[in-house]
């Protein structure tokens, strides 16, 4: 009997032909009893063939191995007709035997058919917290088409296509940062923050954090769950997972033991063409540092700004600081007065990995440098470079006293130790930041100071007159203002708001120089004046302020302080609130106009002795 099977019937774009199958029968439960079995006959003569009843058998044999091999590539044939074999099932609809467009469109319509229950807001629960997300804002999607690429490319035996169905998991899309994001709302509180493990130091001591592991959402996880529990329409618990760090409590440890103490057991030498320099423990302790990176692996470095700090001045036993070209103002014009050197600078390029290295060691405990050649940052070449060639500003104060008076030798110290500086174009000039402490040691003397509301004595006082001197030069410059702070009180010395004090290390003047051109500071005096020239390109036409009218105006009160040296009378002087404008003209224009405001408090009269009894 012969057996004809037809595939179902192709959509009208395709073309290909029906598969017809046919099967071959054997044998069955429908042939003739099987007879009792006989006596072999005899055997047949030489080149006799085998008994007819073997040959049958045989026959039947072949025939039913052909027909097997002929069902199995019919089957195959009829299983796989279309792109997706037949048979294959995506969320409960057939997809099986279509080509990848129709397959598509039968499942978008089942998509559409289910979009209420997708479109449903997900119940979802993380630790103790529960809540709900709406799918479209994570981007919970299926990818139809990366689903009909998967359902066409899986393979099963033949056989079983032919009797059977099988399901595909559609492919699921989710924005996993969107998603991690709106699940961390939900976790609130509930997590744990990573404790990165560390070896910080008291002292010389090493003080060891160990690690602790977090307790928190994996974005990876969190999507695979959300995936599977959008399709099933049932509520989803969203895992919390530990994080541990990548270097454990035993490492931490370890490198303490093997590191950290070893370090700081005795100094490293560090040894240099020009000579040794001493690196004690101390010294070694600010400079290594144990970073942990975002996974938790802890790192030792030797940090060198750290250590060249940390070491204090010692390394100038082995170096030379390069010299800026200098210039100055003789004769009305700007010239270079001392062409400058070069430095010689420790190289640090290798120093720390070299260092790090025999920091463990007991013994051998000795790091060799090189000292490479380091240019002046302003050479006399580059000055004639930089446009310096007129006076674009020039503002003084006076004083009195006298040029033997501390206040007064204060205010020609500080002009001294700023005359000549180059600031070049893009760079930030810092008063503090260009001399340095201003103590006994630099030529300073103790002057009265305003400390605490009340003029007491102190180094370095009368700086701020030449603070102001300098921000009023820069100022008339056009030059842009960084960092500047008035004083607590008004004095008739100073121009109201357009004035600065200074005090190390706090408080500091800074200005920019926002030009193309270099500027030179200029400072002279006379036994009664400060003045600050600025030289370079002139590019304002003017620059000047206006003030607008004092307001809030306040009045002193009475105080009475102990008598003594330490104690400075003052006459008062009254509060007010002020703004200034600075009124910037170029090529006949404004072009910038910068509000500058400040409230004075009243400045107390103070009087040394006792109040007059009532």
């Amino acid at each position: 009997m012969t057996l004809t099977l037809y595939g179902e019937p192709r959509p009208p774009a395709d073309d290909r032909p029906t598969v017809q199958v046919t099967a071959v029968s054997w044998p069955g439960s429908d042939a003739p009893p099987a007879q009792p079995a006989q006596p072999a006959p005899p055997a047949a003569g030489p080149g006799a063939g085998p008994p007819r009843s073997r040959r049958l058998r045989l026959l039947i044999a072949g025939g039913v191995t052909v027909g097997l091999l002929a069902v199995a590539a019919g089957v195959g044939a009829y299983t796989y007709a279309g792109d997706v074999p037949r048979g294959t099932m995506v969320l409960g609809t057939e997809v099986g035997g279509r080509s990848r467009t129709d397959a598509a469109d039968q499942l978008r319509a089942e998509l559409d058919r289910r979009s209420g229950a997708l479109s449903a807001p997900l119940t979802v629960r993380v630790g103790e917290n529960t809540a709900e997300i709406d799918p479209a804002t994570v981007g919970l999607a299926v990818d139809v088409d990366a689903t009909v690429a998967a359902a066409s490319e899986a393979q099963a035996p033949p056989v079983s296509r032919l009797v059977g169905t099988r399901s595909v998991e559609p492919v699921v899309t989710v924005d996993t940062e969107r998603l991690d994001a709106a699940l961390r709302k939900v976790l609130g509180n509930q997590g744990r923050k990573m404790t990165m493990p560390a070896i910080g130091w008291k002292g010389t001591t090493p003080k060891a954090t160990h690690p602790k592991p977090s307790l928190t959402l994996d974005p990876q996880r969190s999507a695979e769950a959300v995936r599977v529990g959008w399709l099933a329409g049932e509520p989803i618990t969203v895992p919390l997972v530990e994080k541990h760090p990548a270097t454990t409590a035993e490492e931490v440890d370890r490198m303490v033991a093997e590191l950290a103490r070893p370090a700081v057991a005795k100094a490293v030498t560090l040894r240099t063409d020009k000579g040794s320099v001493s690196i004690p423990p101390a010294a070694i302790a600010k400079s290594l540092r144990f970073t942990a990176d975002k996974a938790g692996k802890l790192t030792p470095k030797v940090d060198v700004k750290r250590l060249r700090s940390a070491l204090d001045g010692k390394l100038d036993a082995i170096e030379v600081e390069p010299r800026n070209a200098r210039m100055a103002v003789t004769a009305g014009e700007p010239r270079v007065v001392d062409d400058g050197r070069p430095g010689q600078r420790l190289d640090t390029g290798d120093l720390g990995k070299n260092l790090l290295a025999v920091l463990p060691q007991a013994d051998d405990r000795t790091v060799t440098a090189d000292l490479k050649p380091v240019q002046p940052k302003v050479t006399a070449e580059k000055i004639g470079e930089l446009g310096i060639k007129e006076r674009v500003s020039r503002f003084t104060t006076h004083f009195t006293g006298g040029l033997s008076s501390p206040r007064s030798k204060n205010i020609v110290q500080i002009a001294k130790d700023v005359d000549g500086t180059v600031v070049l174009p893009g760079e930030t000039f810092s008063l503090n930041g260009h001399t340095g402490e201003r103590g006994y040691a630099q030529g300073y003397h103790d002057a009265p100071v305003i400390m605490n509301g009340k003029l007491v004595p102190g180094v370095g006082g009368g700086t701020s007159q030449f603070t102001t001197t300098l921000f009023n030069a820069t100022y008339y410059a056009g030059l842009e203002d960084v960092e500047h702070k008035p004083h607590s009180y008004w004095f008739s010395r100073y121009p109201a708001v357009i004035e600065s004090t200074i005090f190390w290390p706090h408080l500091d003047f800074k200005f920019r120089n926002n030009t193309e051109y270099g500027v030179l500071i200029d400072t002279s005096y006379t036994s009664s004046s400060i003045t600050v020239s600025i030289w370079s390109t002139k590019i304002y036409d003017s620059v000047r302020t206006e003030y607008g009218p004092r307001r809030d105006i306040t009045k002193p009160k009475v105080v009475y302080l102990e008598p003594g040296p330490s104690c400075i009378p003052a006459n008062g002087i009254d509060g007010f609130a002020q703004d200034a404008f600075r009124i910037i003209k170029k090529d006949g224009k404004v072009v910038k106009r910068e509000k500058f405001s400040w409230r004075y408090d009243a400045e107390p009269r103070f009087i040394c002795g006792r109040a007059p009894s009532s």
